[in-house]
């Protein structure tokens, strides 16, 4: 049967817009210029590099039986415990007298005793034999012992034989500190540590969908510029030396050697809505080392206008290096997708408020 020539036209014309013009982002965001590369596929960690600290830093959170552990500790009650006991440093030995005395509270013991067990475990193997003799050691345990490990493969050895050997008052750390969960990165709230780029960048515009899901204790989701690269082989600057931005409500901190500190008269916080950490976000931070500036605007939802939130101006702080995703404590579990990088924008404006 002969058809119209206008309804053949419009067959031919839903046949180039079906094939030209299907989605090449997740519903509700922008599709990103030709220029921007994907940081991420949503299926593997093929492009991110995982910070060892993370499994390897204890923190008070991974006390589950803080007063089992003290008294074990201070009565040498096993090889393991008279061990640590006599490996505490000065600090962490008088907090514990005093704990267990009860002449000092809860939070002095828990943030001493985590900070030398920490650097037990960055220090040569515990393992020992007869030490080591009556604790059920995990197949993985196994394993690194007939590999002989070194740098944060030891370090993860170390931790994990404390983990068998205080079941009852160690919490247990995940394998990995980051994984990919429903198309996202997903912290697994392992502990403190850092996800970082394989790559290295200098002046770049970064736009990446995020959301914050839970945490115990709770904290802002956080993203890290200027940093500094690990070495090689063992562990690198805590929040790898850089500059914290808080996503998505613009929260910030200095971590540079030196520094520490909230970064008073670095950051300009801008005038902007709350925005609710649980919903998905889409951030656009645009970066320049050599200038040491970096400024970020947030769209909630994603596909809406963006509003300015941070900027940082510090010259001396801009530095080449790669960009990280930062677990601030234990505990925190966060999500990114849709993560695109441009090098070398040809606009020093941030695209997505307009």
């Amino acid at each position: 049967m002969h058809r119209p020539a206008n309804h053949r036209t419009r067959c031919v014309l839903a046949s180039i817009c079906a094939l030209f013009c299907l989605p090449l982002v997740s519903a509700g965001q922008t599709r990103p210029p030709s220029n921007f590369v994907s940081l991420f596929d949503g299926k593997t960690l093929g492009d991110w590099i995982q910070d060892p600290t993370n499994f390897t830093i204890l923190s008070r959170s991974d006390f589950t039986d803080l007063p089992s552990l003290a008294q074990k500790l201070i009565n040498k009650s096993d090889p393991v415990s008279t061990f640590l006991s006599e490996h505490l440093d000065g600090s962490a030995r008088a907090a514990l007298t005093n704990y267990v005395s009860g002449n000092s509270g809860t939070n002095r013991f828990d943030t001493e005793l985590a900070r030398s067990f920490t650097q037990i475990i960055s220090g040569p193997s515990i393992y020992d034999a007869q030490r080591f003799h009556d604790v059920l050691l995990r197949p993985e345990i196994r394993e690194l012992l007939s590999d002989d490990p070194h740098g944060p493969a030891l370090m993860r050895l170390n931790r994990l034989l404390l983990e068998d050997a205080y079941p009852a008052d160690l919490a247990k750390s995940p394998a990995t500190a980051w994984t990919v969960k429903d198309d996202a990165i997903a912290s697994t709230g392992a502990g403190r540590g850092t996800l970082y780029t394989a790559g290295d960048y200098s002046r770049y515009r970064i736009l990446f969908t995020m959301r914050h899901r839970s945490g115990k204790p709770d904290h802002q989701a956080c993203v890290l510029i200027f940093c500094t690269r690990p070495p090689g082989s063992g562990k690198g600057l805590d929040a790898l030396g850089g500059i914290q931005f808080q996503v998505p409500n613009a929260g910030h901190w200095d971590y540079r050697p030196g520094h520490n500190d909230g970064g008073k008269g670095e950051f300009k916080d801008l005038s902007h809505p709350k925005f609710d950490p649980h919903q998905w976000s889409r951030v656009e931070l645009l970066v320049d080392a050599a200038k040491g500036t970096a400024r970020m605007a947030v769209a909630q939802p994603p596909g809406s206008n963006a509003v300015e939130v941070l900027d940082f101006n510090v010259l001396e702080a801009g530095k080449t290096g790669p960009f990280a995703l930062q677990m601030h404590n234990a505990g925190l579990f966060d999500e990114y997708k849709d993560i695109e990088i441009e090098t070398n924008p040809t606009s020093d404006d941030l695209t997505t408020i307009k």
